[in-house]
């Protein structure tokens, strides 16, 4: 989990910044209830129960995962995983086939120091209430050696788990095995470049579209069969400290959330038709703005206002220092 300098302005200014959505949104944007969701840093929409995300938080927590419904913005269940070790650094969450929860407790605030990391397997339950339940645990490595990382995803149809590292400059998409061995080697490698510094991704319901976010932008790309083809650049929200995303379980909508207590979790358009061949219906929406250019490391999209304003109060700020050395 790092912050880098640029949050800081980003914090000061978010209140007066994120403005309420737009009535066509604002009651799929929902505010997370729950005093012990302090770092929700991964975020993933049920399939199973429709309108529930699924999240936790980074570390210093436990083995918890909570159900929180969108509507509301209240814990309607917790999640009490067994059949584990003690998680170390929880970065993201993600549904895959039959209704199966991945999380992946794949961090590294060391900056890849970790031997191995680790993913954690679960059946959703039927049935939301506060629940102990077994979870089977995979030991990941990466062919190319330790990394952080903080975005796992999981194919809607094959079942295959693929994790996107996180460097500054830009990383990469690390593909898993067919499937994962709870006894075997579970090698993670590189097979596309990912231009962001990434905090989370998701897959779309139908498998098409990878949505991977950073602090303060975004990138829309084609799935491709599994080599990512960059189509555009996506409208992330200004938040505090960006951490999570997920495709809505109809596709329709990208749901960025942020840590912190109270955290907000923002609905935004997802770019392109992803509803004519998902599994679990709904419609999609137009694409956002076609990425014409733009560099691979910063790889994100501000809104020009916003970043109007952050140089602004920078400036203003630097200016009241420098006064009051006088």
């Amino acid at each position: 989990m790092c912050r880098p300098f640029a949050l800081l302005a980003g914090a000061l200014l978010v209140g007066a910044l994120a403005a309420p959505a737009s009535a066509a949104d604002g009651d799929k944007s929902f505010t997370i209830e729950d005093p012990r969701i302090t770092e929700s840093s991964g975020l993933a929409a049920s399939r199973l129960h429709p309108g529930v995300y699924w999240t936790h938080n980074d570390s210093d927590d436990g083995p918890y995962l909570y159900a929180v419904d969108g509507s509301t913005g209240k814990t309607v269940a917790r999640l009490t995983l067994t059949g584990i070790g003690t998680p170390r650094d929880v970065e993201a969450i993600s549904v895959g086939p039959g209704n199966r929860l991945y999380v992946g407790d794949i961090g590294d605030n060391l900056g890849g120091t970790w031997p191995y990391v680790w993913i954690y397997e679960l059946p959703e339950p039927k049935v939301l209430k506060d629940a102990t339940v077994r979870a089977t645990q995979y030991v990941v490595t990466y062919s190319d050696g330790a990394r952080d990382a903080e975005s796992l995803l999981v194919h809607p149809r094959t079942g295959r788990v693929y994790i996107v590292d996180k460097k500054e400059d830009g990383g990469h998409l690390y593909e898993g095995p067919a499937k994962l061995s709870a006894t075997g080697k579970n090698v993670f490698r590189p097979v596309a470049p990912i231009d962001l510094w990434a905090t989370d991704a998701a897959l779309s319901p139908d498998g098409r579209r990878l949505a991977v976010r950073g602090y303060f932008g975004g990138i829309d790309y084609d799935w491709n069969g599994g080599v990512p083809k960059r189509l555009g650049r996506l409208d992330v929200p200004l938040q505090r400290q960006g951490e999570s995303v997920t495709f809505s379980a109809d596709g329709s909508k990208l749901m960025y959330g942020t840590e912190g207590a109270g955290s907000e979790v923002r609905a935004e358009d997802a770019p392109g038709d992803t509803a004519s061949d998902s599994p679990s219906g709904g419609g999609g929406s137009a694409a956002s703005g076609a990425d014409e250019g733009g560099g691979a490391g910063a790889g994100g999209s501000v809104k020009a206002g916003a970043v109007a304003v952050v140089l602004v109060c920078l400036a203003l700020f630097g200016f009241g220092r420098l006064r009051r050395r006088r």
